[in-house]
């Protein structure tokens, strides 16, 4: 994700990340289509019904995870609602300004939601108390904390994660009000996708960009695959156009990078749920 408010990139730096990349590196070093490395920690808040912490690379987000009860929405009767929120924090970098979520949080909102809600992750039937009065409504707030570059892949990880951990207290109908009780649910999740963002630089496709590439960087392609490798969400920014041949080789190496994310996911998520 490239800010608008984004970091000021001298000539000379601009030469130096293209020279390396003319050269098959990014300018951390990494091959152009290897990812950073991926950290992944849930159950980071205490109070949340479910919550992760993402480090990818220099990148720092946490996703949390709210449950309360709700008016379904009148086209949708009978399915929970989702609800996803997203703010870059002042600390985050030296460039971002305090004050209510700007353009680039809201983007990144809708992007994580949209990957979500593509993807069929959670099964919305399932969060009916009752239908076309009362249904559960899932809060995924989402904080940066360091902007290291490629805010969607770290912060799609991050609700991921939290969603995958998440359990909430069951709510029955007593006359027309809902009582909260001691019962705990799961979150009903199906399976989850894979959020891969790719920038073109200078004539070449890198996974992954790094902030100071992505200030440089004519376009980006951000993609998200199913467990069967389809893409089911995309977006597309930067002021630069992509030609139809970039788009097919940014979601072929997707495609070629998806599981191995996946995989990560998975273990890093069940490492903390069994205490390792």
């Amino acid at each position: 994700m490239m800010p608008k408010k984004g970091p000021i990139i001298s000539n000379l730096r601009k030469d130096q990340i293209l020279k390396s990349i003319s050269e098959g590196k990014h300018i951390d070093g990494r091959e152009l289509s290897k990812q950073r490395s991926l950290e992944i920690v849930p159950g980071i808040i205490e109070k949340a019904e479910g919550s992760a912490s993402v480090k990818l690379g220099d990148t720092h987000v946490i996703a949390g995870i709210k449950v309360e009860v709700g008016t379904p929405f009148p086209d949708t009767p009978s399915e929970g609602i989702l609800i996803v929120n997203a703010e870059i924090f002042p600390t985050a970098s030296e460039y971002q300004e305090p004050g209510p979520p700007d353009e680039d949080s809201i983007e990144l909102a809708r992007v994580v939601d949209r990957g979500i809600r593509e993807s069929k992750m959670v099964d919305f039937s399932k969060l009916v108390i009752e239908p076309a009065k009362q249904v559960y409504v899932i809060y995924v707030d989402i904080g940066v904390l360091g902007m290291g570059g490629n805010l969607f892949d770290a912060s799609s990880y991050a609700a991921v994660a939290a969603l995958m951990t998440s359990s909430f207290n069951v709510y029955r109908i007593d006359g027309d009000i809902p009582v909260k009780t001691d019962e705990k649910m799961a979150m009903p999740i199906t399976d989850f996708a894979v959020s891969l963002t790719f920038a073109k630089i200078g004539g070449s496709i890198v996974i992954d960009p790094t902030w100071e590439e992505e200030g440089i960087m004519d376009a980006r392609l951000t993609a998200v695959y199913d467990n069967d490798g389809r893409i089911c969400a995309m977006q597309k920014g930067g002021s630069g156009g992509l030609k139809i041949d970039d788009v097919f080789q940014m979601v072929d190496l997707g495609k070629a990078k998806y599981l191995d994310i996946r995989k990560k996911i998975v273990e890093m998520v069940e490492n903390a749920k069994s205490g390792n």
